[in-house]
């Protein structure tokens, strides 16, 4: 079960460095960018798992984390949040969702459309909900 978890981390630092490469990140940022996406994903995979949390739930509580690791790695390499914020956030966008909303609207059907519509909303709605109320915390002022 742990050596799940911690290929499921790898893979995420993989995924999410692939997906910074594509965006033209720094290489000097990769690994920041890897490990902020793979703490969004375990603390998600976690929630999911262990505590039984819905997926917006459980995408809430893993946008607070990976939110905080970009604000850190932000400040630490001087570059702006936004840069790890994408490719954070990688493996919490609910693709998937919206491909489905998609799907079951061009085949008419209206229920499926509709439960995968809301759900994938809630799950958007959660991860900027998370992402808002962590940079909303004011930083502490260097003295200089």
């Amino acid at each position: 079960m742990v050596m799940d978890y911690l290929l499921q981390f790898g893979v995420a630092v993989v995924a999410t460095i692939c997906f910074g490469v594509t965006f033209r990140v720094s290489p000097r940022h990769y690994l920041a960018c890897g490990l902020t996406g793979a703490v969004g994903w375990l603390v998600y995979v976690l929630c999911a798992d262990l505590l039984v949390m819905s997926a917006p739930v459980a995408t809430l509580a893993a946008a607070l984390p990976l939110t905080a690791c970009a604000r850190f790695f932000a400040i630490r390499h001087k570059a702006p949040i936004t840069l790890f914020l994408l490719c954070g956030i990688f493996p919490l966008v609910p693709g998937a969702g919206i491909y489905y909303t998609a799907y079951y609207f061009l085949r008419n059907d209206r229920t499926l459309f509709a439960n995968k519509g809301v759900e994938t909303i809630k799950i958007a709605v959660a991860l900027a909900l998370g992402i808002a109320l962590v940079c909303s915390i004011p930083l502490k002022r260097s003295k200089q």
